[in-house]
């Protein structure tokens, strides 16, 4: 099945010029959309926590936050995006009394609506548009005049104008600027998920641990351990992103490429498949979703302790120390 894919042209922005946009929590995501839409002409109004940092930078910002329940209360699209784990909390108790039929409940990561913490009132449609990047990148290919590709999603049953209002949307972030692809709820929730466990955060951190720490314990200097199994990723993503995996391959020496033919299956093998089809089963039939729930509802105690653990690991410190070397770069620490 080939994807529908929307572009500027297939969406108007003018849809957009007497609603007002309620982006709830200035964080990642909300600082770059509520800009973007912004400068794209919309009117767009914030909801966020006095005293918290995020309040802060979207006064310096321009904006003039407002309590959760006002802004929601004033808003025709009401965007939540507040994290995962206090979205259900929040809508209780300040958002759901606030809606009216006719409003737009959007999220850019469907989690609480897939896994039923949060319902929309009657008369009132979900709908989600989802960059697919960080918010800063949101931000600065936007600024660039380019656009983060994006998703778009509505809950069964939602109008033909609620789609089009969310390409309307989409095109304010810059998103039909690069693509904006037609999915639904359940499917951005649960490959965005499975993703981010098997690849993208939990697969990448456990493969350049687990090599770093090979290496350490067959005497190599930790230094060389980590440019060779943590600070060279960025090369091979970078080739991955530009021209896939063909094209990462072919900017590689031949050593290197065969060295990728014939020793990754070793390290990716049949067990491993198993285990992301387990994963995958966890995600699809709810079990991580209530394990997740669960973990906050008792304030979080184990994964504050595996982020405290991981973040004294040797590969940290000794990372920590030789980018605060490498001037060519803008380093983070935590």
């Amino acid at each position: 099945m080939t994807a529908k894919i929307y572009y500027d042209n297939d969406a108007d922005l003018s849809l957009l010029k007497d609603k007002t946009i309620a982006i709830l929590g200035y964080g990642s995501q909300g600082h770059a959309q509520a800009q973007n839409l912004r400068d794209s002409g919309c009117n767009v109004i914030v909801g966020q926590r006095p005293g918290s940092a995020n309040y802060d930078l979207a006064v310096q910002h321009g904006f003039e936050p407002l309590p959760i329940d006002e802004a929601t209360s004033r808003g025709d699209l009401v965007n939540m995006l507040l994290p995962d784990e206090v979205q259900s909390d929040i809508y209780h108790s300040q958002i759901r009394e606030n809606l009216e039929p006719g409003n737009i409940l959007m999220c850019s990561h469907g989690f609480n609506i897939h896994f039923g913490q949060i319902a929309p009132p009657e008369g009132v449609d979900a709908l989600l548009v989802a960059p697919k990047g960080p918010g800063h990148l949101v931000r600065s290919e936007y600024e660039k005049g380019g656009g983060v590709p994006a998703l778009i999603a509505m809950s069964e049953g939602a109008s033909e104008e609620t789609k089009q209002l969310g390409l309307a949307y989409a095109k304010g972030i810059g998103g039909t600027r690069g693509g904006v692809i037609e999915t639904t709820i359940a499917e951005e929730t649960e490959t965005d998920l499975f993703g981010e466990q098997v690849v993208l955060c939990g697969g990448v951190s456990e493969l350049v641990k687990a090599a770093f720490e090979v290496l350490v314990e067959a005497g190599y200097q930790p230094e060389m351990a980590y440019f060779e199994c943590l600070h060279e990723l960025k090369l091979i993503v970078d080739l991955f992103y530009e021209g896939g995996l063909s094209y990462m391959r072919y900017s590689v020496s031949n050593t290197a490429e065969y060295g990728d033919y014939s020793r990754g299956p070793r390290i990716i093998t049949d067990e491993t498949r198993v285990e992301m089809r387990k994963i995958l089963l966890e995600i699809q039939n709810g079990d991580f979703a209530r394990e997740w729930i669960l973990e906050n509802k008792a304030g979080a105690p184990g994964f504050l302790a595996r982020r405290r653990r991981d973040r004294n690991l040797q590969i940290e410190q000794v990372g920590q120390r030789l980018r605060s070397l490498m001037t060519w770069i803008d380093a983070k620490n935590v």
